[in-house]
């Protein structure tokens, strides 16, 4: 792993590309940036699902400009430093989801496990797409299908 670089502390965007710093621990920081997402999950889960889905959009969106800024600046495809897309992809995995810490820590497991594995076409888009975009991209389709993991499991209980 690339040592996250100093410019983190100093730099907003980089500060919040690499997750409020999450993304700056020496190993596993796509999951540490994933756990850090989770205290805001829970201030979210209370706003309606179209404000819930507004934020969602916003910071997708953002992201884009954020991983991709950080990313140019620092003269690498993607950092693994780099950790607001793990950000935004759990928090669409669990748009809709009702909140309970079982719920939470599930959703954790349940994208981690699709952003890490990177079934198809994840791990074509995560090699293939460049830029802010492509960054953002491979994280939100893993979103996805661990977003239609979560509902599925709810539709079954």
């Amino acid at each position: 792993m690339t040592p996250a670089p100093k410019s983190v502390w100093r730099n907003p965007v980089h500060f919040l590309a690499f997750g409020l710093g999450s993304g700056t621990v020496p190993f596993a920081p796509g999951t540490f940036g994933t756990l850090a997402a989770i205290p805001f999950y829970w201030l979210m889960s209370s706003l309606t699902l179209p404000y819930y889905l507004g934020i969602l959009v916003v910071t997708m969106l953002v992201g884009i400009y954020l991983c991709g800024k950080t990313s140019r600046d620092l003269g690498v495809h993607d950092h693994s430093g780099i950790v607001w897309d793990e950000f935004v992809g759990y928090w669409l995995t669990m748009a809709a989801v009702p909140f309970s810490w079982q719920s939470a820590l599930w959703g954790f497991v349940v994208f981690r496990v699709f952003d890490i594995i990177k079934p198809w076409p994840i791990r074509t888009v995560d090699r293939r797409v460049a830029g802010g975009f492509g960054i953002m991209f491979d994280d939100v389709l893993a979103g996805v299908y661990a977003w239609s993991t979560m509902h599925l499991w709810f539709w079954l209980q």
